[in-house]
């Protein structure tokens, strides 16, 4: 069984709105979201983020926070004379969301001129190496090749890859920059979980089966599509599992649904659990995240859910 993980990313300062008008600040990143839900779920997985913040006194709160969380820190990074990036979010009354970013010049973006051969080794060590689209847009294009060995390192030692292709446009040049690096991503991830949404953006996909034909040219092991509210469907050696999911009805905030899926679902497949009471998991834990405002919510909300569907997994198992 599987008890150890890397996710590689960036993690940025979160403004949101109050009700009462004030902004409240707490930190997040597509990524860094996925560790935090994943170490809730199953605290005895080993979660370790490997990222690169500033020196000043807002990154040490920031690593006070994963440490607070559970997530490895022994790889995250200090970039001299830089600040980790900053967004602040929006939220219409359907609780989709809009975000304004400051992260041009963020700590996260130095991340590769931290692959040494000391911190190569610690990835080794995990079981699984997750990254996401934005891990991959925020990296340099003159520094991606650096990534790319790593990840051919880290397949090679065994390493299973998972990745997330989140697309922003805005970060990319063109669609054209963001097709070449996914379509590379594809090829060397044993494990993707794609949300029809951002494929759709990318691709102009806009149902399973052509999500299904096109990945099926990439030999993954393992498919997870994500479809908003209205089912997931999990791919394994050429077969085919559908699951329901229920829709909630009351949305506050989307922000952090597919980290807290991908997070929850990773980790119930490290711990053994089958296709359908991961995904149930997954997604019972994405419906309560999205039932909060912001990409983190308190652990209390959060950790009464994982024990309300764990339970009822328990009782259909018996």
């Amino acid at each position: 069984m599987m008890n150890n993980i890397y996710l590689m990313g960036e993690c940025m300062v979160e403004l949101s709105l109050t009700s009462s008008g004030l902004l409240k600040q707490s930190y997040a990143g597509d990524v860094y979201n996925s560790a935090v839900y994943m170490k809730r779920a199953f605290s005895d997985i080993n979660v370790n983020f490997f990222t690169a913040v500033g020196e000043d006194t807002l990154s040490d709160d920031m690593v006070e926070t994963f440490q607070q969380e559970g997530v490895g820190t022994e790889l995250v990074q200090r970039a001299r004379g830089k600040s980790p990036g900053l967004y602040m979010i929006s939220v219409d009354s359907n609780g989709e969301r809009s975000f304004s970013y400051w992260r041009n010049d963020s700590a996260a973006r130095q991340i590769m001129q931290f692959v040494s051969a000391e911190n190569v080794g610690y990835l080794c060590m995990g079981d699984i190496f997750f990254f996401s689209g934005i891990s991959l847009a925020v990296i340099a294009p003159s520094e991606r090749d650096i990534f790319w060995h790593l990840l051919r390192k880290l397949k090679d030692s065994g390493v299973k890859i998972a990745f997330d292709p989140n697309y922003r446009a805005r970060m990319w040049n063109d669609k054209t920059e963001a097709k070449i690096q996914f379509e590379r991503a594809f090829r060397m991830s044993d494990m993707v979980l794609p949300g029809i949404e951002d494929l759709e953006q990318l691709y102009g996909f806009t149902e399973l089966s052509k999500v299904q034909d096109f990945s099926s040219a990439f030999g993954i092991d393992e498919l997870v599509i994500k479809n908003g509210s209205k089912s997931v469907c999990v791919i394994i050696d050429g077969e085919s599992t559908q699951v329901e999911i229920t829709p909630i009805d009351h949305v506050v905030d989307t922000t952090a649904a597919g980290d807290s899926f991908n997070g929850v679902y990773l980790g119930a497949r490290m711990k053994g659990l089958d296709i359908t009471d991961a995904v149930e998991l997954a997604a019972a834990a994405a419906g309560e995240v999205i039932q909060h405002p912001g990409a983190i919510i308190s652990k209390a909300a959060f950790s009464n859910k994982i024990k309300e569907v764990n339970d009822a997994i328990t009782v259909a198992c018996d």
